[in-house]
């Protein structure tokens, strides 16, 4: 019996599947081929690391699809599904060589959130609705990939990358306690209601599986300090699952209570199609963007931490390309919204992944695995999965780059902080944007507030080169302030700017006139250009002036476009300090200047 309509290659398939090759046609391909990159170095050490890897990652699959369907309120099988076409896009067409795409714990909980107040969960409204949400995740995706939007994830600080994987580790390890310890009890949410929860049935801890647990644990960390050269994920795992065995066996499965994956539809994923009709569409596309925002973060976070660790770069466009098809092929494989996985990714790396084929050979294994291995499944101890991903979470969290940023900037361990904690405490996907937000705040706060530096003629430096007024032993002229600008002038630093000028002229009102270095200056807006202007109108009422030195091209045009050099006379722009010290020079009282033995121009002793 048919349960769910995405098991039929309906006319609605090939509608859908000849819209999607008609759009994908039209698009250009010439330049999102990564794996040309890549694919002619890959040597058979390569090969072999990495299939050492997928058989890891294939493994760890098994357990998380099944359980990240149920999350997202989708039958099982589909958790399983999820992991397989997409992975196989999402590392082809992607530039990351360690990120697994996939379900994960937060795009299941946004997906359910999100379709279940639309379509009972499990049923086949709410799977067709699943699926036409992953085609419209996976086209706005792409299409932010060909727009080259990828420089977004730029704003994304290395501070929030360390701090949100350090977080996602410390969640991997606290959502597997349960199994860890043997233990029936709600591992949702964040840290702390985990550990409530964690709290509250700690009576109930099985020893037979805490055991099998904390032995994979030892193997594990034991084969990754004395034996490096084998593969100890999967070492630890089948320790932890012969010695589940051995207790079944001799106290009885009843006795030990030590919970096992169980046995998992042996299928390969069904052709399926997204509904397109009008009403689905705006039904979901506030849930599509969202969902969108927050995958494609996820996703390349975690490729830029792991690219971090392994010593190269992503390119941002290109992994929202991967991810935008794999989404698309996806909707017509009976997978939802995959994105980038932490623990498959953590995982990947820890096994010593090299190239994206680990996780091709992983999709490629989890589909052979589900065909021939899955009834075999049920011997894979619960607690022997969590010991394994305990490992991982550990090896996750950069303990070393943590410490360089304690000590290295107050700033960047604001954001490391509260990236980490907003994601243990709050939700992962808020972290990103805490984090980002605030890398944003304090950068616009670091530029609305440029540095002013006073300047004057050294006599003690060659040809009287100019240098910090901070040297008490260099004396400013007591009319003529030179004044160095080191930022922009936009609209959000103009109040600190005028703040100063106005200082200066309570505080030095005998000097009427103001020169700036502009070389510092690289930008200016409208804004920008009128508090010059204004602040030239106030020192030629007082019979002053102000004036621009070393004025770079950009700054002279952008003064040009805004005309505010017109409108308040203020032509008096030089290329060389020079020639500025020499004609306004000129323009000074020369009564002041009778009076004054600082000599501090060479003008002074003419």
């Amino acid at each position: 019996m048919k349960m769910f309509p995405s098991l039929d290659l309906s006319a609605r398939v090939r509608a859908s599947l000849a819209a999607s090759a008609k759009a994908l046609r039209s698009l250009d391909w010439s330049w999102s081929t990564p794996y040309k990159n890549w694919l002619p170095h890959v040597s058979p050490v390569d090969i072999k690391a990495d299939l050492v890897a997928a058989l890891t990652g294939a493994v760890v699959v098994l357990p998380q699809g099944v359980a990240f369907a149920t999350i997202a309120g989708m039958p099982p099988e589909y958790g399983l599904y999820a992991g397989m076409v997409p992975a196989i896009i999402a590392a082809w067409f992607g530039s990351s060589r360690h990120l697994v795409s996939g379900p994960t714990t937060a795009a299941s909980v946004v997906l359910f959130s999100s379709l279940s107040l639309l379509a009972v969960p499990g049923s086949p409204d709410y799977v067709t609705l699943a699926l036409t949400l992953t085609f419209m995740v996976g086209v706005l995706e792409l299409a932010l990939g060909f727009a080259r939007l990828g420089a977004l994830v730029n704003f994304i600080s290395h501070s929030v990358v360390v701090g949100f994987t350090a977080g996602a580790a410390v969640l991997i390890a606290a959502k597997q306690l349960k199994h860890f310890f043997g233990i029936e009890m709600d591992s949702g949410g964040p840290l702390h209601e985990i550990l409530f929860q964690f709290t509250l049935h700690a009576l109930e801890i099985t020893p037979g599986a805490t055991l099998v647990a904390a032995t994979t644990l030892a193997i594990g960390i034991a084969c990754k300090r004395w034996l490096p050269q084998i593969p100890y994920m999967i070492v630890a795992m089948i320790g932890g699952s012969l010695l589940a065995l051995g207790l079944n066996d001799w106290l009885g499965a009843d006795r030990t209570g030590i919970a096992t994956v169980g046995a998992l539809p042996a299928t390969l994923p069904p052709l399926s199609a997204p509904s397109l009709s009008f009403e689905h569409l705006r039904e979901l596309a506030p849930a599509a963007l969202a969902m969108t925002l927050f995958a494609l973060t996820e996703a390349v976070s975690i490729g830029r931490s792991l690219a971090a660790r392994g010593g190269y770069r992503i390119d941002g466009n290109q992994e929202f390309i991967g991810q935008g098809l794999s989404n698309i092929a996806g909707s017509f494989f009976s997978a939802y919204v995959a994105t980038g996985s932490f623990n498959r990714s953590g995982v990947n790396y820890e096994a010593g992944a090299r190239t994206p084929l680990a996780s091709i050979f992983a999709a490629f294994m989890l589909m052979g695995i589900v065909l021939f291995v899955a009834p075999y499944a049920s011997y894979l101890p619960k607690a022997a999965m969590a010991g394994v991903l305990f490992l991982v979470a550990w090896g996750l969290i950069d303990f070393k780059e943590i410490r360089h940023i304690l000590h290295a900037s107050k700033r960047e361990t604001g954001v490391l902080g509260v990236t980490f904690f907003s994601a243990i405490f709050l939700e992962l996907e808020f972290a990103i944007f805490a984090g980002v937000l605030l890398s944003l705040v304090l950068y616009l706060d670091r530029t609305s507030k440029p540095r002013l530096v006073t300047l004057a003629p050294n006599p003690l430096l060659p040809n009287h080169a100019f240098s910090n007024t901070s040297d008490h032993t260099v004396a400013q002229c007591p009319q003529l302030r030179f004044l160095r600008i080191d930022g922009s002038l936009f609209f959000g630093s103009v109040a600190h700017i005028e703040q100063y000028f106005d200082q200066l002229r309570i505080d030095h009102p005998q000097q009427k006139h103001l020169a700036i270095f502009a070389d510092g200056i690289n930008f200016v807006d409208l804004q920008g250009g009128q508090t010059l202007a204004r602040e030239t109108q106030r020192r030629l009422a007082d019979g002053g002036g102000l004036y621009l030195i070393n004025i770079k091209q950009g700054l002279w045009e952008a003064l040009e476009r805004c005309g505010c050099l017109d409108e308040t006379e203020a032509r008096n722009v030089f290329q060389t300090k020079t020639a500025a010290v020499r004609a306004i020079y000129q323009k000074l009282d020369k009564g002041v200047c009778t009076g004054c033995d600082k000599r501090i121009f060479r003008e002074c002793n003419s």
